[in-house]
């Protein structure tokens, strides 16, 4: 599960030739709305549905509110952990069996975790809904917690944070990027988790962890595709409408205190060949009013060839080998990131000084008309273009359910990002994007490492 196939250079190349189309003409296209319902059933669990007949097929989607934020520290993985353990059975279905009947039916299943959410998703024939709706019930209402099933991908998960995490050179960097810019909110810890919190932790504990979180008060049930609305909400209620309500869910209360002095870090990396760093900022969650101007300020910063992170590292100082930077927007406080890799030779901290000119720049004056125009289209086509399939429309159908609160929000977020002036993108840098709200972290060779 949770593996993503990047694609090849030829996809990425018509992907951008796509985007390129669909710059032209912008400023006049939004997605086609979705007509969206809604109904909660008496045991908390919440269903969205929209109906589109523009193809047969259905994309399911059972988004359970909790993510590596809600684990405690010294046990962390946990909700990584149950990403994998949902498909090894539940009582009318074997390990593995789920993913095989959703082929078998000619579809197409997979999993993955955040810092917020973790989602079970499933494409298919149209006319497979109700098994579809069965086997996610099932495992809801049934999962196999055993002894057996948690060692057993205990080890699945400690193997991929062994090819994700700790075996490429500046794996580990998230990490540390997290653990030194968060004081006390959870997201100080990654969505993979600890080996060594894995490796503690009880059958008692994982038990009492997926009681807590995997209950149809803490779900909601997502679905797009060729369906009537009124069938699918009977069908939900069939199979799901059964499972007891859970206790009630706990939620993260502490709050992240406001920076207000810089802080760094250093670290040695043993796999890293060259010097790197990344600064990092605080910024508000997803969907607050200054988000849409930040994704903006970041894709200006640091989205492509031509943003001025890479334009002027890369490209014209020749001090970079690689320089790019993102906003994670999440459910609580999140952070914006720019790194840049150093060229062999070049000092990693002057590296760091261009970057602090950038910033300082876009703080000074407003950024020009073409730069905010570009941003703007690049922010909006990637928007239209990944509302064309099924799975995509109910992933950003899921987001506004769950992370902004709102369903309808699908229909109007996008008009959000045509808001956004120049002055917005300079106030919000300035806001957000200071030197008392860095944090640094410098990743070093270990000397001698590669002789």
């Amino acid at each position: 599960m949770h593996g993503t196939d990047r694609g090849s250079r030829p996809a990425r190349r018509l992907l951008l030739l796509l985007l390129m189309i669909a710059t032209n003409a912008i400023a006049a296209d939004t997605p086609p709305a979705l007509q969206i319902r809604q109904k909660t059933l008496k045991n908390g669990l919440k269903i969205v549905a929209a109906e589109d007949r523009s193809r047969p097929v259905i994309n399911l989607q059972v988004w359970y509110h909790v993510g590596s934020k809600d684990e405690k520290d010294g046990r962390t993985g946990f909700a990584h952990l149950f990403e994998h353990i949902m498909f090894r059975g539940s009582k009318n279905v074997g390990p593995e069996e789920h993913m095989r009947l959703v082929r078998q039916a000619g579809g197409v299943v997979n999993a993955y975790t955040g810092f917020d959410t973790t989602v079970y998703w499933e494409t298919f024939p149209s006319n497979y809904l109700e098994r579809m709706l069965w086997l996610e019930a099932d495992r809801m209402a049934s999962l196999d917690v055993s002894e057996e099933n948690f060692h057993k991908e205990r080890e699945v998960v400690k193997e991929e944070r062994r090819l994700r995490v700790e075996n490429p050179p500046y794996g580990n960097l998230l990490e540390e990027v997290l653990r030194n810019t968060y004081v006390r909110y959870p997201y100080r810890h990654s969505p993979i988790g600890s080996a060594e919190d894995l490796d503690r932790a009880t059958l008692a504990e994982v038990r009492a962890f997926h009681a807590a979180y995997y209950v149809p008060n803490n779900a909601t049930v997502i679905l797009v595709g060729d369906f009537a609305a009124e069938e699918a909400f009977r069908l939900a209620e069939k199979h799901f409408g059964g499972i007891p309500r859970g206790k009630p869910v706990p939620r993260v209360r502490v709050k992240e205190p406001e920076q207000k002095s810089r802080r760094e870090a250093s670290l040695e990396d043993p796999k890293a060949p060259l010097d790197a760093v990344v600064a990092a900022y605080h910024l508000p969650p997803a969907g607050h009013p200054d988000s849409y101007a930040l994704e903006i300020a970041a894709s200006i910063l640091s989205a492509g060839q031509s943003s001025r992170l890479y334009r002027k590292l890369v490209y014209e100082d020749q001090s970079a080998l690689a320089a790019q930077g993102e906003a994670l927007l999440l459910e609580g406080p999140s952070i914006f990131f720019g790194y840049a890799i150093a060229n062999p030779g070049k000092d990693i901290r002057e590296v760091l000084k261009t970057v602090e000119s950038i910033l300082a720049e876009m703080r000074g004056k407003p950024v020009s008309q073409e730069e905010l125009d570009k941003a703007k289209n690049q922010i909006l086509a990637s928007f239209i273009l990944e509302r064309e399939s099924m799975q995509a429309k109910a992933d950003f159908l899921g987001k506004c359910a769950v992370l902004l609160k709102d369903p309808a929000r699908y229909n109007s977020e996008i008009e959000n990002y045509r808001r956004v002036t120049a002055a917005d993108v300079q106030r919000v840098v300035k806001r957000y994007l200071s030197p008392e709200r860095q944090t640094r972290v410098f990743i070093h060779p270990r000397p001698g490492a590669g002789k």
